[in-house]
C-alpha cells in the first residue's frame, strides 16, 4: 500500500524539527493552528507561538516585525486568507522590506473540498509571484515538502509555501535530492512533456504510465519552485520532445502555466498545454470529485497530452 500524506502534517512534523535546531524561529498563525499543522510546533515550544487571532493583515505586520527584528518567522494561515485578504500587508511589509518571513499556506485549491467556493483559492501562485524577490514553493508530496521548507526555513528572505488539506501519495524518498529553485525529472521521455507542479505530479505520473499503454513516451518534470524557475530544465525538455502540457491545482492564468509560457514564448517556443483551474470558481464536494469536474486529474492530462501529441 502506498504511504499518503498531506503536505500540511509534513510541515506540521518539520517545524518542530526546525524549532529544535534554530531558538531563533518564531512560528505564528491565524486562529487555525490545528487545521495548518502549526500546533504541533506549539505544544512543544509556547514560548515561540504566537497566534494572531482571526485577523490575517495583523498577522503578517506582526510577522514582519519580527523578523525585522533578527527572528526567522513562520506564518501561516489558510491560501485563500494568505494571498487574498493579507496581500497588501505582504507586499508592502513583507516584500518591499524583504524581511525573512516564510508564508507557509496551507488549504490551497480545488481539494479543499467540502469548504467551497470561498476557501479554494486558484489565484495565490500568481498573486505571489509578482512580488519581487519572493520565492514561491509548492511541494508535490510529504517528503518534498519536509525537504523544502527546511530549505526555505535556511534561506534568508521571503518565501511562499503552498501546502494542501488532502492527503497526496508519497514518492519520493528520503534519500531523493531535492533542491529549491532546481526541477526534478520523475521520468524520461522523448514524445512529449508534463511539466506538473504540488499535488498534480502525482496525477502527471498516472498519466504517464496510461499513455505508455499507448505508445506515447512522456517525460515528467515537478517544478516545486514555480519562483525561481528552473529555467534550463524547461527549455531542455521544450527543445528534445517539442511539445508540453503544464499542470497545476491552480489558475492557469498566472501560475505555472503561465510562468512556463512566459518562459518559452520568449527563448523557445512550442506547443503548449495546460491543465488547471480554467476560470471558474469551484464548488463544495469530494476532492476527486471536484478534481475530475474541473479537469485536474490523471484522464484530464491524457486529454492534453493528446492535444499537443
Amino acid at each position: 500500500m502506498e504511504n499518503k500524506r498531506a503536505t500540511r502534517e509534513a510541515y506540521g512534523k518539520a517545524l518542530v524539527e526546525l524549532g529544535a535546531e534554530y531558538p531563533n524561529l518564531i512560528v505564528m498563525d491565524a486562529d487555525l493552528s490545528g487545521s495548518t499543522k502549526s500546533g504541533e510546533f506549539a505544544k512543544v515550544y509556547p514560548d515561540r507561538f504566537f497566534n494572531a487571532g482571526i485577523a490575517e493583515q495583523n498577522l503578517y505586520g506582526m510577522a514582519a516585525g519580527l523578523a525585522l527584528s533578527g527572528k526567522t518567522v513562520c506564518a501561516s494561515t489558510f491560501a485563500m486568507f494568505a494571498s487574498g485578504r493579507a496581500f497588501e500587508i505582504i507586499r508592502n511589509s513583507i516584500g518591499y522590506t524583504h524581511a525573512n518571513v516564510k508564508i507557509c499556506a496551507t488549504h490551497a485549491g480545488i481539494t479543499v473540498g467540502e469548504d467551497g467556493a470561498s476557501h479554494q483559492t486558484f489565484e495565490d501562485i500568481a498573486l505571489m509571484r509578482t512580488i519581487p524577490g519572493m520565492t514561491v514553493v509548492n511541494p508535490s508530496d510529504g517528503v518534498s515538502a519536509e525537504k523544502l521548507i527546511r530549505q526555505v526555513v535556511e534561506m534568508e528572505g521571503p518565501a511562499y509555501v503552498r501546502l494542501g488539506r488532502a492527503t497526496v501519495p508519497e514518492f519520493y524518498t528520503e534519500e531523493d535530492s531535492i533542491e529549491l529553485g532546481k526541477g526534478k525529472l520523475l521520468r524520461s521521455g522523448k514524445d512529449v512533456t508534463i511539466i506538473a507542479t504540488g499535488i498534480m505530479v502525482a496525477e502527471a505520473m498516472d498519466a504517464a504510465l496510461r499513455l505508455q499503454e499507448e505508445s506515447v513516451d512522456v517525460r515528467v518534470i515537478d517544478i516545486h519552485t514555480i519562483k525561481p524557475l528552473d529555467e534550463d530544465i524547461i527549455i531542455q525538455a521544450a527543445k528534445e520532445t517539442g511539445r508540453i502540457v503544464t499542470c497545476e491545482e491552480h489558475s492557469i492564468i498566472g501560475g505555472l502555466g503561465g510562468a512556463v509560457s512566459e518562459l518559452l514564448s520568449r527563448e523557445y517556443p512550442v506547443k503548449i498545454a495546460m491543465v488547471g483551474q480554467h476560470d471558474a470558481f469551484g464548488e463544495s464536494g469530494k476532492p476527486d470529485e471536484l478534481k475530475a469536474k474541473y479537469g485536474m486529474d490523471a484522464s484530464s492530462i491524457v486529454q492534453a497530452v493528446k492535444s499537443v501529441y
